[in-house]
């Protein structure tokens, strides 16, 4: 009786994660790649012939220099939240588990507001009359106020802010699974402490690396909010053109066209992603 019972949940919660994958992930992006074949129509929004026209449009100049733009912040916000994030959870990672859950819990509150209020607060720190000019000019390090916010640097600063916690949980994911024998091996075979921290526990975290770069990456490419609020007029994101693409200029099909090559590229990370899991937990050969 029990046994019938545990097939009959282990299907239902089958039959439930297919069909929500279905409705929530397969038919929304079928429907998107639908579109970005169709034609551009002014009332309907999309008719028919089918053509490839809309994915011309993304060798558009005014598209590839967004494109650039968005993929330089994404690069620097990725690697700037990777510097900050990988010494701040290894050492988490090494302290005692009632301080590693204390810790873990002051990194989660951020989630506690929405991102949205987080970030029109960064306005209050990094406007002329913020906190951040007031304590650099009351200490005498500047003499007049610094041009932060809607600058690319203020658009920098709240990418770093709101994603930074993407990158420290899968990297504490993976460094809390160390074993700090394999360190002491290393050291006892002769290895420095930077020589056995390179070979050894870089390798090991290796998935949460990955797993924390297109974290903070592909939401660095579209969270346009943020370059909305601290960034000026030349601070647009891919996800701004997406977002002008479908409410403003009501070129559906360019906008799908540039979600399904965003897609792609996304397909592309998590297979990297697979692959860095395998190359892990494959025995390397030694030479």
């Amino acid at each position: 009786m029990l046994k019938t019972a545990d097939n009959f949940c282990r299907q239902a919660v089958l039959y439930f994660i297919f069909i929500w994958f279905g409705v929530m992930v397969f038919a929304p992006n079928l429907l998107v790649l639908l579109a970005s074949f169709l034609s551009q129509d002014p009332v309907w929004y999309l008719r028919l012939p089918l053509n490839l026209e809309n994915y011309a449009a993304l060798s558009d100049p005014k598209l590839l220099t967004v494109i650039l733009k968005s993929l330089n912040l994404a690069v620097c916000t990725t690697l700037f939240c990777l510097i900050v994030a990988y010494p701040f959870t290894y050492f988490i990672a090494r302290f005692a588990r009632e301080r590693r859950a204390l810790f873990l819990m002051l990194i989660i509150v951020p989630f506690w507001t929405n991102s949205l209020i987080r970030n029109y607060a960064l306005i209050s720190i990094l406007s002329e009359n913020g906190i951040l000019n007031t304590f650099l000019m009351k200490h005498g390090w500047i003499s007049e106020p610094l041009k932060v916010l809607y600058t690319n640097a203020a658009v920098f600063a709240g990418m770093t802010y709101t994603l930074l916690p993407f990158m420290i949980l899968p990297l504490y994911a993976t460094l809390e699974k160390l074993d700090l024998s394999l360190l002491e091996a290393a050291e006892d075979l002769g290895a420095g402490a930077m020589a056995a921290f390179f070979r050894v526990v870089v390798p090991i975290s290796a998935p949460g690396i990955v797993a924390g770069c297109i974290m903070v990456f592909l939401p660095a490419l579209t969270l346009f909010y943020v370059s909305d609020i601290l960034g000026g007029a030349d601070s647009a994101v891919l996800g701004s053109v997406i977002r002008d693409q479908f409410m403003i200029v009501k070129d559906w099909p360019v906008g799908a066209a540039i979600n399904v090559a965003l897609t792609v590229f996304m397909l592309f990370l998590l297979h990297l992603y697979y692959k860095s899991g395998n190359s892990v937990d494959q025995e390397q050969p030694i030479w």
